[in-house]
């Protein structure tokens, strides 16, 4: 154990052994553990949080367990009072209806109600103000980082496109309903820490904890405040290491913690289905038959295609002889022929191939119109919603990790 838990192990010894017990007077157990900025935290908020962490699981801790959430528990509250106190600084306060509808939308994931949540936490010994103060922490927090850094983030149409043609090479793969816990990587612990606590993570699953719960305690990715629910995603979509484990896993089944950059990651396979996800082209086939071909006619052909466009190619190749064009309308890629495909492998809307050699002369094929549909397609709205939702997640660990670094802290 390193110092920092050490002097927190003992600052809480009273509270620790009473983490499981019914509610208590504070006036018992009342310390601090830790100033945020002179803002103090109390071994009461770490009591209540690890017994909401605790209750939420479902399970009964070890000691060892109870130590890393312990630290959870501790880290958490810092994070909360760093974020209340920008949005304090930015004058941004958090309606408690806002508190309300998203106590709401937990109990609806969870097939219960408010009131159920407020009872279970009371039976616990947690004060419903636990869950309250975490998550005004995290609306205010959503609110501040969106208008700081909303405004900024840029989606541009490369970035777009370059998402959709990842997810148009692997059109043809599986395609994973998946639901994800992220452990980020900090300066506190290190790497040796992380796994100990991706391992306990897991361990918790698999002795039944529900996933929705572990994720929104403990993971750091966007889904978290969806109970860690990804939902359908293409095989171009994952992070090769993450893709390589999904693509054994079976419905039901839990991955082993991945490594990925910025920590590790635990998904659940939820449900999968073979990829019938298609490259569609509308495509224009311009001809000049073996009998017309010349040894002029590549270069000709060549040149046409340069000022041609679906709309004006027999303008263009009219000054070739025994050119002619043909519109082939809607062909899904799998329909045409390999070499074909190859050449329009890469080529969107208002584009060419080269010029061809076949078997009926010389051709070309302008692509009319480029898509790409079937189960699970995201829209280019939807690839650019998920880029911008990455960006502003990025900014927003930064952020906050620019406010710990930035903060007076002080252990008791």
């Amino acid at each position: 154990m390193n110092n920092r838990a050490r002097i927190l192990m003992s600052s809480l010894a009273a509270a620790l052994a009473l983490v499981a017990a019914p509610a208590v007077s504070a006036q018992q157990v009342e310390g601090i553990v830790a100033l945020v900025n002179d803002q103090p935290i109390t071994t009461v908020d770490v009591r209540n949080r690890m017994r909401m962490i605790i209750a939420s699981s479902g399970q009964q801790p070890s000691p060892e367990a109870i130590e890393r959430i312990q630290e959870q528990a501790v880290r958490g509250l810092i994070d909360e009072t760093l974020q209340l106190q920008a949005a304090a600084e930015f004058e941004v306060e958090v309606d408690s209806a806002e508190v309300d509808q998203a106590i709401d939308d937990i109990a609806e994931r969870n097939g219960t109600t408010r009131a159920q949540i407020q009872q279970e936490l009371a039976t616990a010994g947690v004060d419903i103000s636990t869950l309250r103060r975490q998550l005004e922490a995290e609306i205010a927090w959503q609110i501040i980082v969106s208008g700081r850094y909303g405004s900024r983030i840029r989606v541009s149409n490369q970035q777009i496109e370059a998402a959709l043609e990842r997810i148009a090479a692997s059109a043809s793969q599986p395609q994973y309903y998946i639901a994800e816990i992220f452990l980020e990587l900090t300066s506190a612990g290190g790497e040796e820490r992380l796994q100990q606590q991706a391992t306990a993570a897991l361990n918790a699953l698999r002795e039944g904890a529900p996933f929705q719960v572990v994720a929104q305690q403990f993971s750091a990715a966007p889904s978290a405040a969806n109970g860690g629910e990804v939902g359908w995603v293409l095989g171009g979509q994952l992070r090769p290491e993450v893709e390589q484990v999904a693509q054994v896993l079976q419905p039901g089944q839990l991955s082993r913690p991945i490594r990925v950059p910025g920590g590790y990651m635990i998904i659940a396979m939820i449900q999968k289905r073979e990829g019938t996800t298609t490259v569609q082209y509308d495509l224009t086939q311009v001809t000049v038959p073996t009998s017309a071909v010349t040894d002029n006619t590549a270069a000709q052909l060549r040149q046409a295609l340069e000022r041609a466009s679906c709309e004006t190619v027999d303008g263009a190749i009219s000054g070739i002889p025994g050119a002619f064009a043909t519109p082939l309308g809607a062909i899904p890629a799998s329909s045409l022929l390999p070499n074909i495909r190859d050449a329009l492998n890469g080529l969107d809307t208002g584009d060419h191939t080269q010029v061809l050699e076949t078997a009926a002369g010389r051709q070309a094929f302008l692509v009319c119109e480029r898509s790409i549909g079937g189960p699970g397609m995201p829209t280019r709205d939807d690839v650019e919603e998920q880029l911008r939702g990455q960006q502003l997640s990025n900014q927003s660990r930064r952020w906050l990790r620019d406010l710990r670094r930035e903060a007076t802290i002080e252990y008791r």
